[in-house]
């Protein structure tokens, strides 16, 4: 075997995390055949590691790829020059996941902006999809508040802007928007606006940018113009520091001149770029989905959601689109793939918006919404780093559902305090504020539960995943456990409680 090609015999009862957050319904690795390369995100986080409940781990500065049988990890570099690393003798997963963090992503030191973290965001997605107008921005705010909603962040999201690349107000729906931004911050709300790299072709901004060879090439040394999900688009060339200076710049214009406190990244995943296309430096698509993802290290107000070796940096990373659904691909994802997004090292995670951000879903004239799916959403969210309305509770479901939406925004508020202390301990230590049983408690064979976790390691949270149950099991590792009902439970044990519609099941350890 080389530094290139190792093969690890797994040991009895092995388990391992790591690769993509996408991933989390797959993992823990190591039971089933599955194989897997890193030179590509499918649209979330990515970090090139593995870690073990054995204590063992696997790091490269390059993606490389893996393969798992019952019996073998076969692991191979698949980019670069970069040596694949393993280290053992880390006692179990918290320890290999420390040591990875100490000695490959240090945390640096700072949070996403306290407010992303401490009250629920606004992301007017779903709301408007792309019909986004001033007054309904400034509606929707409203009526939050009259519903009882506590304020926070409010997105404004695609079609705010001239073109793609011309970061400016459109003036027929926005025709004041330093004044709506006054106006949102005396509501309460901070105001972030929602971003790509992408430049519509043969506007002005193109016919620039193309002028100072700010745009991608193709191996053939032409502006590449793709398609992505809002048609076809020019890209800005990452790898050149003047196009990330000019961008930045346009960015901050419209913080200087209108307020706006932030920036939401979005579509800087790597299917937009080619391994041959031209470039100012040397970049593969990996390393121009890092790059995007860092512009927002410019702002305390940002969001993020394809990132590439990012871990350990003051970014909120959203978790993908998800659908209006109880399925993998909507509500029983978000549990698994946010474990997933701790133990990569992003520490200050986001679920997608509660029902599901899917615009297709939304637009799609024969949906029937469903109300159950949408509290348990909520629900599900209430205790992540972050939690994300778009769809309005209080105009999409009726009184009752409306308000169990409601007190699940109260409960992340409540614990506002705790979370933020979580991530001011993530920023200092690199330690996921939502953790795996198996991270706190290695060992009581908590591997293979990935529909429970720790915020911390003290609060055990239980959602409620399946349609029309009003019972949930709940495994509880040792300890006496008072839940939110006022019971008390001692651990370890596995016991059925009762969860109606009205709960979010909750255990805090005495």
């Amino acid at each position: 075997m080389t530094d290139q090609h190792k093969q690890l015999k797994l040991l009895p009862g092995e388990r391992w995390w790591g690769g993509l957050s996408r991933d989390g319904g797959s993992m823990p690795y190591g039971d089933a055949p599955i194989e897997r390369d890193f030179s590509t995100l499918f649209g979330n986080q990515g970090m090139p590691l593995l870690i073990s409940n054995k204590g063992r781990c696997v790091w490269s500065d390059d993606p490389f790829t893996f393969s798992f049988t019952p019996v073998l990890l076969d692991l191979r570099a698949s980019a670069g020059d970069a040596a694949l690393e393993v280290g053992e003798g880390h006692e179990n997963l918290r320890q290999a996941f420390r040591h990875l963090c100490q000695h490959h992503f240090p945390p640096q030191g700072g949070t996403p902006a306290p407010l992303l973290l401490t009250a629920p965001q606004y992301s007017t997605w779903i709301a408007f999809i792309y019909d986004q107008r001033q007054d309904r921005v400034l509606r929707y705010a409203e009526d939050a508040l009259a519903n009882g909603f506590p304020p926070g962040v409010i997105m404004i999201d695609d079609n705010w802007m001239v073109d793609y690349g011309t970061w400016r107000f459109r003036t027929d729906v926005f025709p004041d928007p330093k004044a709506m931004v006054a106006r949102l911050n005396d509501l309460g709300f901070r105001v972030m606006m929602w971003t790509c790299p992408f430049v519509s072709p043969d506007s002005p901004t193109f016919r620039d940018l193309r002028a100072k060879s700010y745009l991608l090439k193709d191996k053939e040394g032409v502006v590449a113009v793709r398609r992505w999900w809002n048609g076809y688009s020019a890209i800005l060339d990452l790898s050149n520091d003047d196009t990330l200076a000019w961008y930045r710049a346009q960015l901050e214009q419209l913080v200087a001149e209108y307020g706006v406190d932030g920036f939401k990244f979005d579509g800087g995943d790597t299917y937009s770029f080619r391994d041959d296309d031209q470039t100012a430096k040397p970049a593969r698509p990996l390393d121009h989905s890092r790059a995007f993802a860092r512009l927002g290290l410019h702002w305390r107000f940002n969001e993020c959601r394809a990132s590439w070796k990012c871990a350990g940096l003051p970014l909120a990373q959203r978790l993908s689109d998800k659908r209006h659904s109880w399925a993998e691909d909507g509500l029983a994802g978000l549990l698994p793939n946010g474990l997933a997004q701790g133990l990569l090292g992003y520490a200050f995670g986001c679920p997608d918006m509660i029902g599901g951000g899917e615009n297709e879903d939304f637009e799609d004239p024969n949906l029937q919404l469903d109300a159950e799916l949408f509290v348990r959403y909520a629900q599900c969210a209430a205790l992540f780093p972050m939690m994300q309305f778009s769809l309005p509770p209080w105009e999409a479901l009726d009184r009752e559902h409306a308000g169990y939406c409601l007190e699940a925004a109260r409960v992340h508020v409540e614990l506002a305090p705790e979370i933020e202390a979580l991530a001011q301990h993530a920023a200092e230590t690199g330690e996921p504020i939502m953790r795996h049983l198996a991270y706190v408690f290695p060992e009581g064979g908590y591997e293979e539960i990935t529909d429970q976790f720790l915020v911390g390691d003290d609060l055990l949270v239980a959602p409620v995943l399946q349609k029309g149950a009003d019972k949930r099991t709940i495994t509880f590792p040792p300890g006496t456990w008072n839940g939110d009902d006022g019971s008390t439970v001692e651990g370890p044990c596995v016991q059925e409680v009762a969860a109606p519609l009205s709960r979010l099941p909750r255990y805090r350890r005495s």
